[in-house]
This record gives C-alpha cells, structure tokens and sequence, in this order.
C-alpha cells in the first residue's frame, strides 16, 4: 500500500471513531433521567453555555498552536479530551463536575482543526482532492453510524441511554490508538515551512489555508457542496473552520509544476516572520473585497444562529415532550447527517450565482420559520420535521454563500478567512448566549428562544432584502449615468 494511502486510513479511522458517539442524540435523556438526575433548567442556564464559553476560548487557543506544535500531538489530546469526557459523564454525579466535563468538551471539539490539516503535510499536493474526500466520508459516516446505532439500540431496548456512553467511551479509546499510531509530521503547513516554501509569499500556504484560480471557479463550488457536511458533523461548534481550507487547498496546486511539490530534503524552517506577513496580507486582501466582506457577515451569522439551533434542540424536544420520553432523536440526528449532505452537494453543484442573493434571503425566512414552528408546537414528530429541513436548508444556502467567498479570494487564503468567519460566529454565539439563554440575560425558556432564533433569521432575511434593493438601486443608477455620458458623447 503507499504511504500516503496508509496515512489517509489510518487519519480517517482516527476522525470515524472520533465521531461515532452514539450517545449524543440522547445526552439530554440521559443527564436529565435517574442516572444524572440533572434539571433541564440547570442543563440550559449553567452547563450547556458553559460549554459555549469553552470552545470559544479553546478554539483561539487550537487555532494558533496546531501548526506549531505539527498536528499530532493535538490529535492526540483530541482523543485524550474524549476519553476524559465521556468518563467524566459515566462516572460523575455532580454540576460542578459536569462543568469540568465542559471544559474537556471544548478541547475536544476545537482541536478536531488539526484533524482537518494535519493531512495535507503528510501527502503530496496532487493528492490533496481525493484525501480531502476521504477525511468528509469518515466524519460523515461515523455521525451517521452514531445516530442509527443508538436509535437501533434504544428502541429494541438493548441499551439504556447510560450505556450508550459505554460505546462512546470506547470509540475514543479506540481513536486514541489510532492517533498514536498516526506517523510524526516533520513540515507543517504553516510555521514550519521548508526554504523552497517559504520564498513563496504570494501563492504559499497558511496555517489551515487553500485556495484556487479563476480556471477552477466551477470545480471549487462543487467542492464547496461537501465543505458544508463538515460543518455539521463536527456538531455544535468548529466544523466549519477547517473546512474551507480542506476543500480549496486543491485547486491552484493541480497547476503547480511537479518541481514544487517535494521539498522533503529542504529542512523546515520555523518562522513567526513569515506566518504574520502571510497572515496579515491574506487578511487585508480578503476583506478589503466588498463581495467577501458580505457574504462573510451573512455566513458569520447564520452560523452563529444554526450553532445555538442545534446546541439547544433536544433541550425544546424534551419540554415538548415532557411526558414521554424522546424515542426518535438517534433516527433524526442520523437524517439530518445524511440530507443535509445530499443538501450541500446539491448547492455546489449549482450554478446560481446570479439569484445567489435571493436564495439565501428565502432561506432565511424558511429557516427562521421552521424554528418558530418548532417553538410553538406541541407535537414532538412537528419539531423533529422542523429540525430536519432547517439542516436541509442550512447546509444547502451555505454552501452557496461558501463558494461565492472562494470564488472572490485572490490568494490563498480560503482556510484562514473561513476560520475567522468561523471564530466570528462562536464569538456571536457567546453573546447570543449570554442574552437569551443566562440569567445573566433575558434567561428565556426553550420555546421562547427558539423564538428568537427563528425571528434572528428572519431579521437577517430582512437585512440582505435591503442590501439587495440598494445594490439594484445603485446599479439602475450607475447605468443610467452611463446612458447619459454615451448620449452626450
């Protein structure tokens, strides 16, 4: 077998059994029942925003150090995160220990970025396209094996909701090994740079970067369509940071001559130096675009909003539902997984660039709509309906926005520009936190934010509708100019 082939297995089963946790489509059932005995209230106010707050923080953190640090040691507290997590929620009885529990649960979920990058220093450009498939299915698949297996186990009364965590408990054991077993990386994307690279300021990489020409724009956006999946299989938080960077790092270096692809015999140098200038210049380049400008504040909040929808849900299904227990959640987390990536890779097939503006402000009506449905029913399988066309929904605009923001980077910047959207968007979670959900804020029930998070994307829809009605105004205009200055010439 190759060794890049050997690599990419042993990576994708490091990231399959990272994500098989059969336990987390019932975890409010379990905190909540006799085991836990934790209130609902105490799992919205105190410990899930807890959780918040931790990635957050810990993500800064990951986000700077993995390329430092060349990836695997992060891979291996990804996995020790785990395995610390799930014995911490099989083995502990108190909030204050659950609380613990979240600080681990933000490790764990901010360093699945060196997952997404340590790759793409241990292959060679040429196979960065078909590694970056391979890295998506493993994630896709263990989401998607996760969820069916626990409904499977839970309706046929195998296991108990506390047994669950066994198998998740298990499964990151299981990743651990293969994590350690995961060869070392001598050059990293970033930091660590050979001479040959780092002469290279204007095409070169960054820390979890890509990017891609104007003569791959088609191909970048069905690309694009898989980058979504990503998103929500990393659940409630980092999904999306590495994404972007997986997916585009393909496109400019299929035109790259073979020369430049092997620098092994070159010895690495570590440079801050050379990092801030590539990341101050990719930064400004980016932002200063008008058209990334936009659609980044548009993929920033959206994000932000799907993030608190789906950190929260089983939390409204269980006040929906209160009398009953919520048999179904395994099979509906397991479907969202899998239409919401038929979802995204319909996107980036598309071509709509065109009506690009349109489809993400109806979007975000429906978006917002099925959420305020969600909070004002009563029928739980309602609320599940709800909760699976907002991820068919979520996933399929945003790939659309996803592959606008590459077509318009000039550099290689595709990566780092979706990390700060990314970072954006935790940031605007925190705050939206703090408001709607803590008693520090407006400490709202879980019908009554759910409220707010349907009337937040309906407000967004409302904004683009008039950044769409002053572009067209602006246009009329500009041509009507135009007219006038060809008449009198």
């Amino acid at each position: 077998m190759q060794a890049w082939l050997r690599i990419s297995l042993l990576l994708c089963t490091f990231g399959f059994f990272r994500e098989m946790r059969p336990s987390e489509p019932f975890v409010v059932e379990y905190l909540t029942g006799p085991d836990r005995n934790i209130t609902s209230e105490e799992l919205n106010r105190e410990i899930y925003p807890f959780g918040t707050y931790s990635v957050l923080i810990q993500l800064v953190i990951v986000f700077l150090i993995t390329d430092i640090l060349r990836y695997k040691a992060i891979i291996i507290v990804s996995a020790l995160s785990g395995i610390v997590l799930f014995g911490i929620l099989l083995w502990t009885r108190t909030v204050w220990e659950l609380l613990i529990g979240q600080v681990f649960y933000g490790t764990f979920m901010a360093s699945e970025v060196a997952y997404y990058t340590y790759i793409y220093a241990k292959v060679e450009k040429s196979r960065y396209q078909i590694v970056s498939g391979h890295t998506r299915s493993a994630i896709l698949c263990g989401k998607f094996l996760g969820g069916v297996l626990a409904q499977v186990l839970v309706s046929t009364d195998t296991l108990d909701y506390r047994e669950l965590h066994y198998i998740s408990f298990g499964s990151q054991i299981l990743s651990l090994a293969v994590a350690v077993a995961l060869p070392s990386v001598s050059q990293s994307i970033y930091f660590y740079k050979s001479t040959n690279d780092g002469d290279d300021s204007s095409g070169g990489t960054v820390a979890v970067v890509g990017g891609g020409d104007d003569d791959n724009k088609d191909k970048r956006e069905s690309i694009e369509g898989a980058a979504a999946v990503d998103q929500q299989s990393s659940t409630k938080s980092t999904v999306s940071l590495e994404n972007g960077s997986n997916e585009n790092h393909n496109n400019k270096i299929m035109d790259r001559s073979d020369s430049s692809l092997n620098n092994n015999d070159v010895q690495p140098k570590f440079s801050w130096k050379n990092a801030s200038r590539l990341l101050l210049q990719h930064t400004v380049s980016a932002y200063t675009n008008p058209t990334v400008l936009k659609w980044s504040i548009w993929w920033a909040l959206a994000t932000c909003g799907q993030l608190q929808v789906i950190s929260y849900a089983q939390i409204l299904w269980k006040e929906i539902d209160e009398n009953h227990e919520s048999y179904y959640n395994g099979a509906v987390e397991a479907t969202v997984t899998l239409l919401g990536a038929v979802g995204a890779m319909t996107a980036g097939m598309l071509n709509a660039v065109h009506r690009s503006q349109w489809i993400l402000t109806i979007g975000s009506v429906l978006m917002g709509a099925f959420m305020i449905i969600s909070a004002v029913t009563n029928i739980l399988w309602v609320a599940y309906a709800m909760y699976v066309m907002f991820g068919i929904l979520y996933f399929f605009v945003i790939t659309i926005a996803s592959a606008i923001v590459a077509r318009n980077l000039s550099d290689d910047s595709f990566g780092l520009i979706f990390g700060i959207n990314t970072l954006i968007a935790l940031i605007l979670q925190t705050i939206l936190t703090l408001v709607v959900v803590t008693d520090a804020g407006l400490g709202l029930l879980p019908r009554d934010q759910y409220i707010v998070y349907g009337s937040y994307f309906v407000v967004l829809a409302i904004i683009f509708v008039a950044v769409v009605i002053v572009e067209q105004i602006l246009k009329c205009t500009k041509r009507s100019k135009d007219l006038d200055v060809k008449s009198i010439q």
